[in-house]
């Protein structure tokens, strides 16, 4: 191999080590959900969630304690959210209309990419910018689903332009900015490979409020953050309770004393001066 192609791959491999993690995640979560709409049986799928809960442990691994918990802490807070929204209020379906074990895991796994980008070096440099640019797409996503894409889908789309002020607001308002937009990008990921997949499907309408949807809504960033923020507010509450700063994360620059970074995964910790004598 031609010595400035080895060297051009090794400046991409440098550039891209930062975002190992989340490009992974990106990658994992269609397959799985692609495994998931293609099954045609119900056992397999509880394969595919232990799967997924070995990957969570294994990821959460190299997190500080205080923002393990905060995942693991999502697990819980989502699976409510999830039994609500799916199981009796019926604004989406799974496919088997159960609650497939791997989606409380996979809430998890989405908190821990909004956690983990926020300390990497675009979000540390430009994550105002990129915030205010991924909340563009999402606006013009909103608008399209309110025009010219109810054409090709047949729906139109106003349960996501309701949840867009939310994703705004967090966005705009919110000193942890920087998780909720790296969140939007894991959960435009993960909506869009689960409904093509079949494994979920949004009611045309829901139920209750008669809102028209798309399949997925645009916006429905905004309803993860709802998620995700009440995932922060008990991790606070709590943190105070025990007597520990759990601070959540994701502050950004605006956020006053230390700013909190997620570690890099594929850093191991320094080795103490016995293990470097040894």
């Amino acid at each position: 191999m031609p010595t400035d192609v080895c060297s051009r791959l090794g400046q991409l491999r440098r550039l891209l080590a930062p975002y190992w993690l989340h490009l992974y995640l990106l990658t994992y979560t269609p397959l799985l959900l692609i495994a998931d709409g293609r099954l045609p049986y119900l056992w397999p799928q509880y394969g595919l969630g232990l799967l997924t809960l070995l990957v969570l442990v294994l990821c959460t691994s190299y997190l500080e304690p205080s923002q393990r918990r905060q995942v693991w802490l999502c697990v819980i807070v989502a699976t409510g959210f999830e039994v609500f929204g799916s199981l009796i209020w019926g604004v989406y379906r799974y496919r088997f209309h159960n609650l497939p074990l791997y989606v409380p895991f996979g809430h998890g796994l989405v908190y821990l990419f909004g956690i983990t980008a926020v300390g990497t070096p675009l979000m540390r440099s430009r994550g105002r910018q990129v915030a205010y640019v991924l909340l563009a797409l999402c606006m013009a996503w909103t608008v399209s689903g309110l025009t010219w894409l109810p054409q090709l889908t047949g729906r139109l789309d106003v349960q996501g332009a309701l949840c867009l002020p939310v994703f705004a607001l967090v966005v705009m308002r919110s000193r942890r900015y920087a998780l909720f937009a790296a969140i939007f990008v894991a959960t435009t990921d993960l909506e869009i490979a689960g409904t093509l997949a079949g494994a979920w499907r949004w009611a045309a309408v829901a139920p209750w409020d008669h809102v028209p949807s798309g399949n997925p809504p645009s916006a429905i960033a905004g309803g993860y953050a709802l998620i995700d923020g009440s995932v922060g507010l008990l991790a606070a509450l709590l943190g105070r309770r025990w007597g520990r700063a759990d601070t959540p994360p994701g502050s950004g620059p605006r956020a006053r004393g230390p700013r909190l970074s997620a570690p890099n995964p594929l850093r191991r910790p320094a080795p103490t001066p016995a293990e470097s004598d040894s």
